[in-house]
């Protein structure tokens, strides 16, 4: 095995880099290799594949489909392993669901197994080859994942790492009855036994299930090539020291040479950027508040039609200028605005009331009705002509008793006598006289 030579990547000033001490062996330029990067509003990713320091030639293939990941490691040996991966790879891209939906995922992975068989069927590769698959499907907080084989799917969350699948494995069964430990099976001698693959049973099921991952956690999709290399403990502390999912998956595919590289070896590495929880409650606030503007409009309408009701069903009577008015609405000004109108103006003249009538007038004598408003007036009306009528027949009664008296005294008198003096008058100059 040649020796490696560790070096720093060329970054830019601004560029994320590894901690200290965490220097990576060079994977950029060897043979054998693949990698993309990239990075959206959401996520970011990076991802690497490399042939290994014993295999000849690549087997893996994985699938960056944002928001699709996925990593397929395939069997069968030169010119079927790889076939079969890819066929997952491409069938998995095409069927997978356009949201997070782990069942539907998991038939994508089932559709690739189909897919599988009849290429081998078709000549396309070699018969009994296959391949592992697992992927995942990250829609905002939420995170679907379907499984096969022994390929495995970890999450990074807060600074610990955890395996998310279940290898289809011997060895993992081992584990399970607790017959040997998971570090020996590492390195067991049946480790390379799956139990479940894509291309070998029409009948082969997904494992799938769905999780919520929050902002500024790490996914982590990889073959065999790197937990059968690396442990866990040092897979989550070179995820951990990376600073960028490219970095990760370059340092990762990097452990695992140094770990040996006895098999090809692909790590795909997601960050959640951006979960959605955030804008999800900014928009649970907005909701909130529109209803609670449109419950206030909806109120606002309600007492303004009451109101306009109540306003229109009301009348009263007020000085028109001086003379009685008969107005709908009520005697109120709103935003300056009156909120009555003038219906009728009459000839009844504010000044032929009584003063309290007149005082009332001034601020608006409600009536229940327009026909009592009206009634009202006339009533003033008639009120008023019956005033006038009396005091104009006391006038002319006053009139009249004063000329009457005159008229009797002159007409006692002869023509050129005189006038007597009033009787009482007379009275007491004879009673002087006596």
């Amino acid at each position: 095995m040649k020796p490696f030579s560790l070096h720093r990547h060329n970054r830019s000033a601004d560029e994320p880099v590894n901690s200290p001490g965490h220097d990576t062996v060079a994977v950029e330029n060897r043979a054998g290799t693949d990698a993309k990067n990239g990075t959206n509003e959401t996520l970011s990713w990076g991802a690497r594949t490399d042939i290994g320091l014993v295999r000849t030639h690549n087997e893996d293939s994985f699938l960056v489909q944002p928001p699709v990941f996925a990593v397929c490691d395939g069997m069968g040996g030169h010119a079927a392993g790889e076939v079969a991966s890819s066929i997952a790879v491409e069938t998995i891209g095409k069927r997978a669901p356009l949201h997070a939906d782990d069942v539907l995922l998991g038939a994508a992975v089932e559709a690739a197994n189909a897919e599988v068989i009849e290429g081998a069927r078709a000549g396309k590769g070699k018969p009994g080859m296959g391949c592992t698959a697992s992927c995942v499907h990250i829609e905002k907080n939420k995170m679907a994942i379907a499984h096969v084989g022994d390929s495995r799917i970890y999450l990074l969350h807060a600074g610990t790492l955890v395996r998310l699948t279940h290898d289809h494995s011997y060895v993992e069964e081992l584990v399970d009855a607790g017959e040997i430990t998971a570090d020996e099976a590492r390195v067991h001698p049946s480790r390379s036994i799956i139990t479940r693959a894509l291309g070998s049973d029409p009948d082969m099921y997904a494992d799938h299930f769905t999780l919520e991952v929050t902002t500024g956690d790490r996914i982590i999709i990889c073959s065999d090539g790197l937990s059968s290399m690396v442990e866990d403990s040092e897979i989550e502390a070179v995820a951990v020291s990376s600073a960028t999912p490219h970095a990760a998956a370059d340092n990762l595919v990097a452990a695992a040479l140094e770990g040996g590289g006895h098999d090809n070896v692909t790590v795909v590495v997601v960050d959640v950027l951006d979960d959605g929880v955030v804008e999800a409650h900014r928009q649970l606030r907005r909701r909130k508040l529109l209803s609670a503007l449109i419950l206030a409009l909806v109120i606002l309408a309600i007492m303004t039609a009451f109101g306009a009701i109540y306003i229109n069903s009301s009348w009263y009577l007020g000085n028109n200028n001086g003379t009685v008015g008969i107005y709908q609405g009520i005697n109120e000004h709103f935003l300056g605005i009156p909120l009555s109108h003038l219906e009728e103006a009459t000839s009844v003249s504010i000044t032929d009331l009584p003063m309290n009538t007149q005082e009332s007038l001034k601020r608006g004598l409600p009536a229940a009705s327009e026909n009592e408003a009206r009634k009202t007036v006339e009533s003033y009306r008639d009120q008023i002509n019956s005033d006038k009528s009396s005091a104009a027949v006391a006038a002319d009664r006053s009139t009249a008793g004063i000329d009457g008296s005159q008229a009797t005294s002159q007409s006692d008198q002869a023509p050129g006598t005189p006038a007597v003096p009033a009787p009482s008058l007379v009275r007491g100059d004879n009673e002087a006289g006596e």
